[in-house]
């Protein structure tokens, strides 16, 4: 199946070059002209329609006299685009916007999440991801499947304690997730511990939304907002669907939900006293 992974980055990386080009005051047949390619070759290029080469790329930005800091960072950019993570060995099971997702987080730098429905999956173990996966593929998948699915949410969480620089994780939890019982209460108790334990970190950062909020900006649903290290690479939302997901590009839509995440933060409860109730509910379980 194609790669669907670097679709995002393609495109800032298109969208970078058109801006170059019209710095530069050239229209597109005059740059086309200039490259020696035809204007159909360097429109798809502009729009992401043709994945651009290392060697295309170069000649670009010679033609835009591009250099230093600026042309440093779009070949980076670039490179990220085509390198390929642990997770290609997956794809011929993987939901192409499930893949596009792991991609993403595994170059963020950052995420802040809202999860309303189940805990998220880089904070999941081992027992509690099975449940949520097997009643998620609706027992229709066969238990290799399974299996599967689970392998790949536990190499992401690599992320949050084995990667140099680790993920700046910050998610507000709805005690909703909290109070629904996935697995049986051994499955829960451990589920618990391993927030509590995840809560210790220098990098996450966990809260807990109580139900006495009532009405909040983020009922809505579950979403996510990424950041990442690249200076062309803006912050990206991710609202996840059964069978589909959402991802927001424009600035204002993100920061739209940037403020929703605010305003959860503000209603939920501190950090140390959900550090607390996770750990009473680990002692708790029977």
């Amino acid at each position: 199946m194609p790669d669907p992974s670097p679709t995002i980055r393609e495109r800032r990386i298109a969208i970078e070059l058109r801006r170059l080009r019209e710095q530069t005051g050239l229209t597109l047949d005059q740059a086309a002209e200039r490259l020696k390619w035809s204007r159909a070759t360097l429109g798809r290029m502009e729009t992401a329609v043709r994945r651009i080469k290392p060697v295309e790329l170069q000649r670009l930005l010679n033609t835009y006299k591009v250099d230093g800091r600026r042309r440093a960072d779009l070949v980076e950019l670039a490179r990220g685009a085509r390198e390929r993570g642990w997770w290609h060995r997956y794809t011929d099971t993987l939901p192409a916007a499930y893949a596009t997702y792991i991609a993403l987080e595994a170059e963020a730098r950052s995420l802040r999440c809202y999860d309303a429905l189940v805990v998220h999956g880089l904070l999941q173990t081992e027992d509690y991801a099975r449940e949520v996966i097997r009643a998620g593929l609706m027992q229709l998948a066969p238990d290799s499947e399974v299996e599967r699915r689970v392998e790949v949410r536990l190499n992401r969480q690599v992320l949050l304690a084995e990667r140099k620089p680790p993920l700046e994780l910050w998610c507000v939890i709805d005690e909703n997730v909290l109070r629904r019982m996935i697995g049986g209460a051994d499955v829960m108790r451990a589920q618990y511990a391993r927030l509590a334990e995840l809560a210790e970190l220098p990098n996450v950062t966990l809260q807990v939304l109580p139900h006495d909020v009532g009405a909040h900006p983020g009922a809505a649903g579950t979403f996510a907002i990424l950041e990442f290290p690249e200076r062309y690479m803006p912050e990206v939302g991710y609202i996840e669907a059964f069978n589909s997901a959402l991802y927001l590009e424009d600035d204002a839509d993100v920061h739209a939900y940037s403020l929703v995440f605010n305003r959860l933060v503000a209603e939920a409860i501190g950090i140390d006293e959900s550090a607390a109730v996770l750990r009473r509910l680990a002692a708790s379980q029977p």
